[in-house]
């Protein structure tokens, strides 16, 4: 294996049948190595440089968070998305602002918007996000999750179990 694993590699599209013409890859690992998540996973290994919040990444997904007490925290955590701004282009990678969300989570009743800012475009606030196939509420209430958990469940268990016309379940002997 060897240099030709990143080099001199080729790629085309099958769509309805017809292929694309052959087009020289200049960048990137082949999708589907156990090389590729290992070696996306040594490139992104120092994001957490220079950020004083709290940073978590799995596969290709970050999060930076803090508990928030004082304007000091507020900072420190929108300097923590400009670092990550910077290490993404120290390291040619991009942010999509458009993917991200900004969310508080707390019972109290807090009025004041949040304000932080991720490639010059006000991050938007959310309600709700889902993490780790998680969802979680920002009134930290579990209902959504427990819904979605309850709905996913049933849709395997009608999956598995047979069905006449008239909706009655009819046992396998």
């Amino acid at each position: 294996m060897g240099r030709e694993f990143l080099l001199g590699r080729t790629q085309r599209v099958r769509v309805r049948g017809q292929l694309s013409e052959e087009v020289r890859i200049t960048s990137g690992v082949s999708q589907g190595t156990v090389l590729g998540p290992l070696l996306f996973l040594a490139h992104v290994n120092d994001i957490w440089r220079n950020i004083v919040s709290s940073i978590r990444l799995f596969a290709d997904d970050c999060v930076i968070y803090r508990k928030i007490i004082n304007n000091e925290d507020i900072g420190k955590l929108q300097k923590g998305l400009y670092r990550l701004e910077e290490w993404a282009a120290e390291n040619a990678m991009k942010i999509y602002p458009s993917k991200c969300k900004a969310v508080r989570f707390t019972r109290a009743r807090v009025k004041d918007p949040l304000n932080y800012t991720l490639g010059d475009q006000l991050t938007p606030e959310a309600s709700i996000c889902k993490y780790l196939g998680i969802i979680l509420r920002s009134d930290l209430s579990w209902a959504d999750h427990v819904n979605y958990t309850v709905k996913k469940a049933w849709k395997a268990l009608h999956f598995t179990m047979p069905y006449s016309k008239r909706g009655i379940v009819v046992p396998k002997v």
